[in-house]
Parts: structure tokens; C-alpha cells; sequence
């Protein structure tokens, strides 16, 4: 890559409209870039007052955006594979996952827990939480299984000990579960008491993994955000 190169991301901002916002595919992008160690410049756009940053280049783009060598990209697929494609090896690391299972590991939990926390039928409650315990179960079942290089090392092995996804890097897979995944935990808890099981340690060392990596922590919403951001679409409490 050319040392001319430059790479700008937008994000939607927080109410202060200065930090990050609550935006998962925000959130994806930036810890994408984090991850592949380029120089890049962010901006937090306030979408309250200020969309008109994006005007000359991406005029009515949703969020994120990114600007790279003056163009922009504005679909979050597409940008992770622009991505991949460009800063690949040997001059940047590859994130793309080694098992392909990594790729769809709890990709229903955002959906069933959409359908749980919007739901207008307290009657229907009870349904909804048991179809997000049953996401939360396969996920957690598939960080407990080892991966086939965990077995290589270690042929005796009975519960994974790896910390991500697809090893003990994050992949793109990672990127793109793990804030989700933070905005169900806790949006869940602060409107319905109802967290993510204790006995569930492969979910819970996922989390604690994530925890301690400053990609995934320096790109986080503040959590009140989050809760403020689900406050309109959330079905009271009974």
C-alpha cells in the first residue's frame, strides 16, 4: 500500500456527539481496521446536526462510511472485503476465519433477541426467551468444542480453551458477533433482568477474551448509550 494512501472512517457519534455511538456495524469497521494495525483516521458524526460532513461524498449514506485514497464505500460487507482485499498479507494479517463455522457461530442470537426484546405480547415472553437461551446454548456449545488445530497439540482435549471464535485471535468473525453480542448482554439485563447464564463459561470466556483486548474495549459504546438507544423500541417492563 502506498504510503499516500489514507483511510477515513465515519461513525455515528453519541449523544455528546463527540464519542462513539451505538452502531454495531460502526463498531465492526473500527475494530477491523484496529486489528489489521493501519494508520486510519476516525470521525464521530453527530447524525442530530451534522450529517452534512458526509455530503460531498457520500451524500444520504447511512453509517459507517469509509473514505479511502478520497473514495468512498458505503455497505459494511462490502468495505470488510475491500478491506481484506487491500490490506492483506504479507503487509497486513489476514482476518478471515480458518473454519467456516466460525463465520456463522451465533449469528441468529441478534435476530431472536430482536424478536425477545421487541415483542408486544407478554404472553409470548417466555417463548422468546427460551429461542435466545437456545442461541446463546449453540454458541456457548460451539466455544466449548475444540477446533481441529486445538486437537492437533493436544489429542486428549474435551473443552476448547481458545478465546475467540476461530483461536486466540480475533477474525473478522469476532468483529462482527462481539458487538452485537455486548448490546444483548446488555440490553437484556438493564430491560429485563435476564442475562446470559453463568454456567455458560465457553460464552463467558468469550466475553472475558473480549474483555481484555483493547480492539474490542476502545471501540465500545459507552453501555448507558446503548440502553438509550433501546429505550424507544424496548415493550415496557410489566
Amino acid at each position: 500500500m502506498a504510503e499516500s494512501s489514507k483511510i477515513q472512517l465515519f461513525v455515528k457519534a453519541s449523544d455528546d456527539g463527540e464519542t462513539i455511538g451505538h452502531c454495531p456495524f460502526c463498531q465492526r469497521l473500527f475494530m477491523i481496521l484496529l486489528l489489521k494495525g493501519v494508520p486510519f483516521t476516525l470521525t464521530t458524526v453527530d447524525t442530530k446536526r451534522s450529517l452534512d460532513v458526509l455530503k460531498d461524498f457520500a451524500p444520504g449514506a447511512q453509517l459507517p462510511v469509509l473514505l479511502y485514497d478520497g473514495e468512498s464505500k458505503t455497505d459494511t460487507n462490502k468495505i470488510e472485503e475491500f478491506l481484506e482485499e487491500t490490506l492483506g498479507p504479507p503487509d497486513f494479517p489476514s482476518l478471515v476465519p480458518k473454519y467456516k463455522e466460525s463465520t456463522v457461530a451465533g449469528n441468529d442470537i441478534f435476530h431472536r433477541f430482536s424478536a425477545y426484546i421487541k415483542n408486544p405480547a407478554p404472553a409470548q415472553d417466555e417463548a422468546l426467551q427460551k429461542n435466545l437461551l437456545k442461541a446463546f446454548l449453540k454458541l456457548d456449545m460451539y466455544l466449548n468444542t475444540p477446533l481441529e488445530y486445538e486437537l492437533v497439540r493436544d489429542p486428549q482435549l474435551t473443552v476448547s480453551q481458545r478465546r475467540f471464535l476461530d483461536g486466540d485471535q480475533m477474525t473478522l468473525a469476532d468483529c462482527s458477533l462481539l458487538p452485537k453480542l455486548n448490546i444483548v448482554k446488555i440490553v437484556c439485563q438493564h430491560y429485563r433482568h435476564f442475562g446470559i447464564p453463568k454456567e455458560l463459561l465457553g460464552l463467558w470466556r468469550y466475553l472475558d477474551s473480549a474483555a481484555e483486548v483493547k480492539e474490542f474495549k476502545y471501540t465500545c459504546p459507552n453501555s448507558e448509550e446503548i440502553v438509550q438507544a433501546y429505550r424507544a423500541v424496548v415493550r415496557p417492563f410489566q
